[in-house]
């Protein structure tokens, strides 16, 4: 392992060796509907609780990714996770019963990235398998961070939808499969933005700062990259990273570039606002569309940068503002 700058880069690269992503009703009616391993119809998952059905459709990612990598729960070192919940109660419902190891991490939307790169940091460091995921719910996240979902108020052009939607990858430290060549830990920026329905204002920043940094220390360009893919910034959150890279570093990504919450939704037909939001975002886009379109070698080279809000139900009624942060992780194949 090599630290430069904010990036590590792996001399034996882990191995993402199997993976999943789904998803509710809602996502199943977009543009990658095809892509997914599953689309629930019923958001309760049968469970009694929203909270209790992202638990289970978190599990669900889990043992189809380890399916898929062909391993063990028994065969995992350690399950790192995290959701948008308080005390990130999705995950730990989620893990409770397969006995693995478990990590905790808490970095909102942004939480795949930092899965990814904290796994592939203990496998450099000597772990032989370790499996990274997140996942969010539309109506858990509503009702804790906005309104009752009776409320039906109306939602500013800003604002996104939180995904109903969970994804999982299995790192190995050999074998075939896609390479993670290196990662970034983004740090925190806080512009003072307050607007808990503009989040993407709030993250591109954060955004804008690690992708930069990354070009900076790997010293590489845009067209290095067959996609840059952000987490969910949405439209609004989209624009500004153009904009700022533009202004602040002569830097046009918009050719290569996606975001997880423009494709998961058809914004002119599902009335999403500025697109998808939530953990589940990029965890369900990544760990289905994107990850099977490497191993087709559509993509070989693919720069993902999942961003987060870093606010709470407490801060945001305390008039907070919402610090943003942005980790990057390397992938190729």
């Amino acid at each position: 392992m090599k630290i430069n700058g904010k990036t590590v880069s792996f001399d034996n690269p882990p191995v993402i060796a199997g993976s999943a992503g789904v998803c509710g009703k809602k996502e199943g009616e977009g543009p990658l509907a095809q892509d997914f391993d599953a689309i629930f119809e019923d958001t309760t998952m049968g469970q009694q609780s929203y909270e209790l059905a992202e638990s289970a459709m978190l599990h669900d990612a889990i043992i189809r990714a380890l399916t898929n990598a062909q391993v063990s729960p028994s065969d995992v070192n350690f399950i790192l996770s995290g959701d948008l919940l308080d005390q990130c109660m999705g995950s730990a419902f989620a893990i409770k019963d397969l006995e693995i190891p478990s990590i905790g991490l808490y970095g909102a939307c942004s939480t795949m990235a930092l899965s990814l790169s904290v796994g592939a940091m203990l496998i450099d460091g000597g772990a032989s398998c370790v499996a990274a995921g997140t996942s969010s719910h539309f109506c858990s996240s509503e009702r804790q961070f906005r309104f009752p979902l009776e409320y039906g108020g109306q939602r500013p052009p800003s604002a996104q939808w939180t995904v109903t939607g969970a994804g999982c990858a299995v790192i190995k430290s050999k074998g075939n499969g896609i390479k993670i060549k290196a990662v970034s830990i983004g740090t925190i920026c806080d512009l003072g933005i307050t607007d808990a329905n503009n989040m993407g204002a709030a993250m591109a920043p954060a955004a804008e700062k690690t992708i930069y940094e990354f070009f900076r220390d790997t010293k590489s360009k845009p067209s290095d990259y067959d996609l840059i893919l952000t987490g969910d910034l949405g439209l609004t959150g989209s624009d500004l990273l153009y904009s700022l890279m533009e202004e602040e570093h002569g830097v046009d990504i918009r050719n290569v570039h996606n975001d997880c919450g423009l494709m998961i939704y058809d914004l002119k037909k599902q009335d999403v606002n500025s697109g998808g939001s939530g953990c589940g975002c990029s965890g369900s886009v990544l760990c289905s569309h994107i990850l099977k379109r490497m191993r087709k070698k559509e993509l070989k080279k693919v720069l993902f940068v999942a961003t987060g809000a870093l606010m709470s139900p407490t801060s945001n009624k305390q008039g907070n503002p919402i610090p943003g942060i942005a980790h990057a992780v390397l992938l190729e194949v």
